[in-house]
């Protein structure tokens, strides 16, 4: 009997005797995701291989090589984990409905990373050695396909992209939703002199355990199920902070926005890519900061700077401020909450693939170049089946003083645009100001495609830029009319924020009024 034979024998009589561990269903889901890690760490050992070379000439280039090797390497984790625990949960006898609908959530959310990540590379290639670019992209495609199949195969009410269902968790006591610890509340809602445990001090002056923000975050144990608290004193900090894949369960806070400022300037036309050039960037899980500015100065002239990256998933930001001017802010991928914070930017400056609410924040247009316009997002969700897409709730949508001063000003600012095919932007129960163009929503560079397949959305906003009567009219494009649809993109249906949201004792709305 042949090698092949052998394992097909044993891959049927391993379904067929297991039946209450592991339906069929799932092994065929196992078997894709097993196929696209076995890809995954091919397409690593290929671009590690050329990586070396790059760095010794165009920067740009072996950046983007750089970004991919990152990313190929986060896939594999998110897609273990998918797999982890799909095995974990066929051994249970019963499940909940409750249960049931987090595992889909917590595979969808995954799934969908994976696929943003090979987005990302593929943008950042164009730079690159042909030959080189062909062999990453047709790698590309191939863990695309896998993990579109997988995607796709994830049973529960989830229907043409948008989340269908009633809300299985209730509403939380006080106001809270369930994905952070008590520990975490208690954190997030102590005065400024009451951290009395925290795990390090971060100080300019010396005074602290650590004078630079990344020396601290790289102390932290690898894969931490505790919570470790950085506080980071007044003043500011002028360094680029990687908080790595491994790095879970930080929490930084610092003595307020204004007062601790994390600050770089890198950007795309000093040679980095949009992904690479953000000041602060975090891809370990269950991240949290509070009362920290995050800033790029390169401005307007340098295009692409980014001062916030996340893909952190189970990640929060409150009363946080991301300040730049394109590409400002970049929740890249996976289940992310705002709160109370100030986003300041132009072109794009709120972009990405992550399954986002922003809650109460102040989000503030500021002048761009003279041939620019501004586009307050730029969502760009590409597979129908991922369940990713921004919300914007109860916040300030308006222009930064300097703009608003400018009373003959042509620039002209829009809610957003489409990134992707499926881009998924929702504006509800907040001010629009009025800067915001009556059309409100922007054409990607004039292509038609995508406006039939997008899902842009606004719900009871209130202001001089909320009027209805002469925004676009593409087929998606929808004026909310019932609590029933709104209650799809709050924040326990869109990130699941009830499951880990109260532990960290941000406060949130979930059901529109």
């Amino acid at each position: 009997m042949s090698p092949q034979s052998m394992l097909l024998l044993f891959l049927i009589v391993f379904i067929y005797q297991t039946p209450s561990s592991i339906s069929t269903q799932d092994f065929d889901f196992l078997i894709t995701l097993g196929d696209a890690v076995d890809q995954l760490k091919d397409m690593i050992t290929l671009v590690s291989s050329f990586s070396d070379l790059l760095w010794g000439g165009d920067k740009l280039s072996a950046s983007a090589v750089a970004d991919c090797l990152d990313l190929l390497d986060l896939s594999i984790d998110e897609t273990t984990w998918a797999i982890s625990a799909t095995q974990e949960f066929s051994k249970r006898s019963a499940a909940s409905a409750s249960s049931i609908v987090r595992h889909q959530h917590d595979l969808r959310s995954w799934l969908s990373a994976v696929l943003s990540n090979q987005d990302t590379c593929n943008q950042g290639l164009s730079h690159i050695n042909i030959l080189l670019k062909t062999l990453i992209v047709q790698g590309m495609e191939t863990v695309t396909s896998l993990i579109s199949y997988g995607l796709s195969g994830i049973p529960g009410e989830y229907y043409g992209g948008e989340a269908r269902g009633r809300n299985l968790m209730g509403v939380v006591e006080n106001g809270y939703p369930g994905w952070v610890e008590e520990m975490d509340r208690r954190l997030l809602h102590r005065a400024l002199g009451e951290y009395m445990n925290v795990d390090m001090v971060v100080a300019a002056d010396g005074s602290g355990d650590f004078k630079t923000i990344s020396s601290a975050v790289k102390s932290v144990p690898d894969k931490s199920e505790q919570r470790i608290v950085i506080y980071v004193k007044s003043g500011v900090y002028k360094e680029n902070v990687y908080v790595h894949k491994d790095k879970w369960n930080i929490m930084l806070i610092g003595d307020g926005i204004g007062s601790t400022v994390i600050t770089g300037d890198r950007n795309f036309v000093d040679g980095w890519t949009t992904y690479r050039s953000a000041t602060f960037a975090v891809d370990g899980k269950k991240f949290m900061a509070k009362d920290i500015t995050f800033e790029n100065t390169a401005g307007p002239k340098k295009y692409q700077a980014v001062a916030l990256r996340s893909n952190s998933d189970f990640s929060v930001f409150y009363r946080c401020e991301m300040d730049g001017y394109q590409d400002t802010l970049y929740p890249h991928s996976l289940r992310q909450f705002y709160r109370e914070c100030i986003i300041k930017g132009t072109v794009d400056f709120i972009f990405g693939n992550g399954a986002v609410v922003f809650q109460t924040c102040q989000i503030l247009a500021r002048k761009p170049l003279p041939h620019q316009k501004n586009t307050i997002t730029a969502q760009c969700r590409n597979d129908s089946n991922q369940n990713t897409g921004f919300t914007i709730q109860y916040s300030n949508i308006t222009v930064d003083e300097v703009l608003e001063a400018e009373v003959n000003s042509l620039t002209e600012t829009y809610i957003g645009r489409p990134w992707r095919k499926y881009s998924k932007t929702v504006v509800m129960e907040s001010y629009l100001g009025p800067a915001i163009h009556p059309k409100g929503w922007l054409e990607w560079n004039r292509q038609k495609s995508s406006l039939s397949t997008l899902y842009y959305a606004e719900y009871k906003n209130f202001g001089p830029g909320s009027r209805l009567e002469n925004r676009v009219n593409w087929p998606g494009f929808h004026v909310i009319e019932t609590i029933e649809e709104a209650m799809k993109f709050t924040v326990t249906q869109l990130i699941d924020g009830e499951s880990w949201l109260p532990g960290t004792g941000v406060k949130y709305v979930d059901i529109p009024m």
